[in-house]
């Protein structure tokens, strides 16, 4: 069946309608064919009140084109039912894409209204689909008879994918079991939205103004004069500070005031976790209890068992028996970095116990010392625009492909900017949004996500139209937007991630690009970091922005230097998460006690500091609880294997090798979903990855 997934969240589809005038239906953008540039959704035309007529209608036609399937009086082949369910509600997906992909992009109350209206729906149209026993009797008689169909490789894994999609989507299931599964996939499409919103209502209503300038010591020009625009733009006297990314890290690292440190940390770290109705505790139990029940009744024994049966990690004992080998490794030198930075706080008059809000902001004077780095010194050689030329150019130096600013293409919000994609022999690509900022509307972190996928059915080649979404550093009315050295490195990830999207060359929708298992999905995106810290390509773009003047060759291997500093604490800190997230969901018996204390007990190995009251991760954990990671946020490590052993193949042949990148176009990017990753990987590499690229990458071993 046809799958509507855009990285970081899951659109479900669903069945009701209601009466529409015919004038709406004319009127109304979603549901006519758009006339734009290279059909891109037409944002300046679509309205609030347009979505919930618009998809209730397209649930409606979506129903027609399945029950068309279901009651075909031909007995069931490969094109009258798994291509013919691959084509099915195309225009609900378009609709719900632009829906969801706003909520998390430019919302507000209204649209998060709607998006709770009609996500009960939604999934009661996933559960019409997924549970619907003819239908389901159709697809099992196409996959009986696939040795005797003659399909070609993609063929077979579509069919695959729809017979396994069935029956982990409950197909098997009879009588109450299947009623019950059907009210948890709705529960839980609602308890999701709720905990996004939740978190995005608590960040957003944090604001910290602080009136004395002393209390800014310690923090650079540029964050000041952004604390001074916010306040202004605040109707406020004095410089604000707020929980969005730039800002609070900025903070955590510069700020000598102490306490200001101590009040912004706690208010990040216990966000969903007051006693408000923002709480995400219940929502947190009723979320993992509810996965858990599902699980059972496909006859798993948790969520974690289910979930890890489609990727490559295979297992839950797989996965803890990794996290664990990481650890191992990772322990001595995250209590090494610990020591260090105690003793260098003590050294430097630091007389109070070092606590998780002066972590940061010692790590970075010791770090500043140790290898005479200062990460401010990069930030004029990081403006915005020539990053984002570097970033280009590395992919044109790859791959061939350039990119064209075109300003006729309509976009929802002022502050994205929109491309046409062109590849190397010229023609036509992809159209990609790039959306920097932070602002009220966006929910927090940076994601790449589609608008449409690509295809390429019958030789009717359809294109992807990408976006990227991120929460960099704004430019003030004196400075034009200057990245940090991770800002930089986050642009990078998701436009791998992107590259995957826009490269996307496979027959079928639902295999394109970043459909692939979750622990692989990552491997495009970072490694695409390994370039950040490479002396040949900075040269190319990183220029003082004011001067003109190349970053300096010693700013260049002082990076290089530091890149490894407090891996085993960076390391401890990745994994917890981890670990916390696999804990979450491999319960096998209903959750009831605190979160906090759960989530405590999860990480203990892991965490560097004793517990703190009031402070709590998994409230705000949106990876798991909001988005597509929920038992698989370990994915992130696991594609640092995949991405330090195939960023060894570019060392050893160029950076810019042509004939490698060709290769890791043709063998990963282009191929999506169409084959296990394991067969994608060797493809590529020759071999099965090795963890030692990675561990040497670290810091972990010797070289």
């Amino acid at each position: 069946m046809r799958k509507f997934i855009f990285i970081g969240m899951i659109i479900l589809t669903g069945i009701m309608t209601i009466n529409m005038k015919n004038d709406n239906k004319v009127n109304n953008p979603l549901l006519t064919e758009w006339k734009t540039v290279h059909q891109t959704p037409p944002f300046g035309e679509i309205k609030h009140e347009h979505f919930v007529p618009a998809i209730d209608l397209l649930l409606a036609e979506a129903k027609t084109e399945v029950d068309a399937v279901i009651n075909n009086p031909a007995p069931a082949t490969f094109k009258n039912t798994i291509v013919a369910l691959e084509e099915s509600g195309k225009r609900l997906s378009r609709a719900t894409t632009i829906l969801f992909n706003l909520n998390s992009a430019e919302t507000d109350d209204t649209i998060q209204a709607i998006t709770r209206e009609v996500s009960p729906k939604l999934s009661a149209w996933q559960n019409y689909v997924s549970l619907n026993e003819k239908l389901f009797q159709r697809v099992k008689e196409v996959y009986m008879q696939k040795a005797q169909l003659n399909l070609n490789s993609e063929d077979l894994k579509l069919l695959d994918d729809n017979y396994k999609g069935f029956v982990r989507s409950g197909a098997n299931l009879e009588g109450a079991a299947k009623k019950r599964f059907a009210e948890i996939n709705t529960e839980l499409s609602r308890l999701s939205l709720k905990f996004g919103e939740n978190v995005l209502a608590e960040t957003n209503a944090y604001q910290m103004l602080v009136t004395d300038k002393k209390d800014l010591a310690g923090l650079p020009d540029s964050e000041i004069e952004a604390a001074a625009q916010l306040a202004k733009s605040k109707k406020k006297e004095g410089w604000m500070f707020n929980l969005q990314g730039p800002v609070y890290m900025a903070f955590m690292k510069f700020a000598n005031n102490r306490k200001l440190r101590e009040e912004l940390y706690k208010a990040n770290s216990s966000r969903g976790f007051h006693q408000n109705d923002q709480n995400n505790e219940e929502t947190i139990r009723s979320i993992v209890n509810l996965r858990m029940e599902r699980a059972k009744l496909l006859g798993y024994p948790s969520h974690a068992a289910y979930v890890l049966e489609e990727r490559m990690a295979e297992s839950p004992a797989k996965v803890n028996a990794f996290l664990d080998q990481l650890h191992t490794a990772a322990r001595p030198f995250a209590m090494k970095d610990l020591a260090d930075v105690k003793d260098y706080a003590k050294a430097n008059g630091f007389k109070d116990q070092l606590d998780r809000w002066d972590w940061t902001y010692w790590s970075e004077k010791l770090k500043n010392e140790r290898y005479g780095f200062d990460e401010q010194a990069l930030k004029p050689y990081f403006k915005l625009e020539n990053v984002i030329g570097g970033v280009f150019d590395l992919s044109t130096r790859l791959y061939g492909i350039t990119f064209k600013e075109n300003k006729n293409i309509q976009v929802y919000h002022p502050d994205v900017k929109a491309y046409e994609v062109f590849d190397k022999d010229g023609s036509f690509l992809s159209i990609l949004y790039l959306d920097f900022f932070p602002r009220d509307g966006k929910r927090g972190g940076a994601w790449m996500t589609e608008y449409r996928s690509q295809s390429n059915l019958d030789g009717k080649s359809i294109r992807p139209i990408v976006s990227i979404v991120t929460n960099f550093t704004k430019p003030t009315e004196t400075r034009p937007s200057l990245l940090t050295f991770y800002e930089v490195t986050t642009f990078l990830h998701e436009f791998g991630h992107g590259l995957h999207g826009m490269f996307a060359n496979t027959v079928y929708e639902g295999m394109s690009g970043t459909s692939v298992y979750r622990d692989f999905v990552e491997l495009p995106s970072q490694i695409m970091e390994n370039w950040a810290v490479e002396k040949e390509w900075l040269d190319i773009f990183a220029k003082d922005y004011q001067t003109g003047e190349k970053i300096p060759a010693e700013l260049v291997q002082k990076l290089i230097t530091s890149n490894n500093y407090q891996a085993g604490s960076l390391i401890e800190r990745q994994l917890s998460l981890g670990m916390s997230d696999m804990a979450w969901h491999s319960i096998t018996t209903p959750m009831t006690g605190r979160v906090v204390e759960f989530e405590r007990k999860a990480v203990a190995t892991t965490d560097l500091f004793p517990p703190l009251d009031g402070f709590c991760i998994s409230t705000s954990f949106s990876h798991i609880f909001a988005g597509g990671y929920a038992a698989g946020y370990y994915g992130y490590k696991w594609a640092e294997i995949l991405d330090a052993d195939a960023y060894s193949l570019f060392k050893k042949n160029g950076i810019f090798d042509k004939a490698t990148a060709e290769s890791f176009r043709k063998n990963i990017l282009e191929k999506g979903g169409t084959a296990h990753p394991m067969v994608l990987y060797k493809a590529f590499r020759g071999q099965e990855p090795s963890i030692e690229p990675l561990l040497e990458r670290e810091g972990l071993v010797k070289k």
